[in-house]
């Protein structure tokens, strides 16, 4: 099928409007949030699951390379085509694709592949539960099923990298032929027409669910995040822990729905904003909170005093405008950037970063979103930690913090210092992107590492060679401290090589027996460690899903088997087959 062919028959299932192939339409797709960008014959937005399965089918048939993506929030570049390939690419956008049906008074859910973690929220909050992440890590509008594609953490402590073995997905196999895998637990017919379509409608019967049919929580963290003595990190995208199907995937098969447990919300909680100048301190502190408190806090989230002040400029409008207008509407708000964006890059005589440079000189004009006290501790202390426990351990974390850090470096927090704190730290990682964006004369780019440093680590806060702090010209430090996940983001000086200096900043992680990346997945940034790239490659022997991720092979068959087009049937299945495994 040529390509025209395709796009007439994608046109046919989905209608015109939500197939897109001039290039200003897509470009809001093909590039990533912050790393990845590239070609892509066509954009299709299918508006049920059934239109996503036909989608697939004509897609594969057309002998296309296939990229899912949902809600494209990624940091590195995981879900958009990069570089070049050996046959057209397709990107499936899910975003139209949102149900989420709450399972056993609100214990588990199912949610389709658009399904976002501010819906999933919203949804749960009556209930009195929450999803495995919450608003306070990375991204705005992260979408549900990305999580379990990439084994995302987050920044609350108990939960650990979302996990499950319960999921719905099509997968190519050695063969050439699409399969539909039902792994849900949940009996919805047998054809994939049945199943699909099943879901399509909606509620699920309770009388169809199976329970005891596979995990769908990580829930062995909580005492391995204890366990401060292990020379090895708590959590990582290559841990073979959490490679499981569709969980840790990375679009190398096209997920239709997942499975996931929720989590009771933790009563009448108690925010504690610590400083320090004292890294040792700071250390000891993350010791006794995680191996003395008789329950686990609930977040435990690090900014250090630079990255305070970048995100107190560059992250303020964001604040800003979640404190006065909700989580909500914010989706909507950066997918309308995200095509501003696009439509501004294909006219020359605007300037770059437009929306950026407007929104920073909003920015400035708005008045101070911090409190007082915040900003008195920023003057008084490099190291910042936004620690939240629950209430019923809030004197014996009170007596933690008064031997350790002393009762001068740290206060507990009223709700609305509570909310502002936490709104802070998560606009740490947007702050960095606007900085780069707006600063182009002085900022090359933004190298973005993502790293799990062993439990055992003391010496947590890196040190850097002389010859590299002189590249660089902004270091943003802050994570998900209880975890010991760290994200590093260097500013590096205008004319500094990122690549070369990538490859040093590993080098140094690896001596410390550090992981990378821990929670925001290989993308197109990092090359897949020997476990991730097998799951990949047992995942779609032919290489048919989102190649290259992980700088793994981006060749039909991954460019093991030359002769294929010459031969078929079962020798060549079953030398596929023995390929990938």
């Amino acid at each position: 099928m040529g390509r025209d062919a395709l796009v007439g028959t994608i046109a046919k299932i989905v209608g015109p409007r939500h197939c897109l192939t001039e290039a200003r339409q897509t470009a809001r797709f093909r590039k990533g949030f912050r790393a990845g960008g590239g070609d892509a014959a066509l954009v299709v937005i299918p508006g049920t699951l059934v239109e996503m399965w036909t989608v697939l089918e004509a897609v594969i048939a057309a002998d296309c390379i296939v990229i899912m993506q949902a809600a494209n929030t990624g940091l590195t570049g995981g879900s958009t085509p990069d570089g070049a390939y050996d046959r057209e690419a397709v990107i499936i956008s899910t975003l139209r694709l949102d149900r989420i049906d709450i399972l056993d008074g609100g214990r588990q859910i199912v949610s389709q592949p658009g399904g976002t973690l501010f819906a999933l929220e919203n949804r749960l909050k009556p209930l009195g539960r929450q999803p495995h992440s919450v608003i306070g890590s990375s991204c705005i509008g992260a979408s549900i099923v990305g999580g379990v594609c990439n084994n995302s953490g987050g920044a609350l402590v108990r939960h650990g990298p979302v996990y499950t073995e319960l999921s719905l997905y099509a997968e190519r196999t050695a063969s050439g032929t699409l399969r539909l895998v039902n792994h849900l637990g949940i009996d919805l017919g047998e054809t994939p027409q049945d199943i699909l379509g099943r879901l399509d409608r909606g509620p699920i019967d309770p009388a169809a669910v199976r329970y005891g049919t596979g995990r769908a929580s990580d829930d062995g963290y909580a005492a391995r995040v204890r366990d401060v003595e292990a020379a090895t990190p708590a959590r990582f995208n290559a841990d073979p822990r959490g490679l499981f199907e569709a969980s840790g995937s990375a679009g190398k098969v096209a997920i239709f729905a997942v499975r996931l447990d929720t989590f009771p919300v933790v009563a009448e909680p108690k925010v504690f904003y610590i400083g320090s100048n004292d890294t040792a301190a700071f250390a000891r502190l993350r010791r006794r909170l995680l191996s003395e408190l008789s329950e686990l806090p609930i977040s435990g989230e690090y900014l250090h005093r630079d990255c305070f002040d970048v995100a107190h400029r560059y992250g303020k409008d964001v604040l800003l405008m979640i404190h006065w207008l909700g989580t909500s509407r914010l989706p909507r708000f950066f997918a309308l950037k995200g095509a501003l964006d696009a439509w501004f890059a294909g006219r020359k005589f605007w300037p770059k970063a437009l929306t950026d440079r407007a929104l920073q000189a909003l920015a400035d004009l708005l008045p101070e979103a911090l409190p007082k006290r915040m900003l008195s501790f920023r003057k008084a202390y490099e190291h910042h930690l936004i620690l939240n426990v629950p209430g019923t351990i809030a004197e014996e974390t009170e007596r933690l913090l008064n031997e350790t850090i002393g009762s001068d470096g740290w206060f507990a927090c009223d709700p609305a210092e509570a909310k502002k704190a936490m709104l802070h730290r998560f606009a740490a990682a947007g702050a960095a992107v606007r900085y780069a964006a707006v600063r182009p004369q002085e900022v090359e780019d933004i190298l973005a590492l993502d790293i799990a440093l062993r439990r055992d680590d003391q010496d947590w806060f890196e040190t850097l060679p002389a010859e590299i702090e002189a590249k660089i010209d902004r270091k943003l430090y802050y994570g998900h401290f209880l975890c010991h996940v760290l994200h590093q983001d260097y500013a590096l000086k205008k004319g500094a090589d990122p690549k070369a200096i990538k490859a040093t900043m590993l080098a140094l992680l690896d001596a410390r027996g550090a992981e990378y990346p821990a929670e925001h997945n290989v993308g197109h940034v990092y090359a897949a460690k020997p476990a991730l790239a097998g799951h990949y490659r047992s995942l779609d022997p032919t290489n048919s899903f989102n190649p290259g991720i992980g700088k793994t092979s981006r060749l039909r068959l991954h460019g093991k088997v030359c002769d294929c087009a010459e031969r078929s049937g079962p020798d060549l299945a079953q030398e596929i087959t023995g390929l990938a495994r």
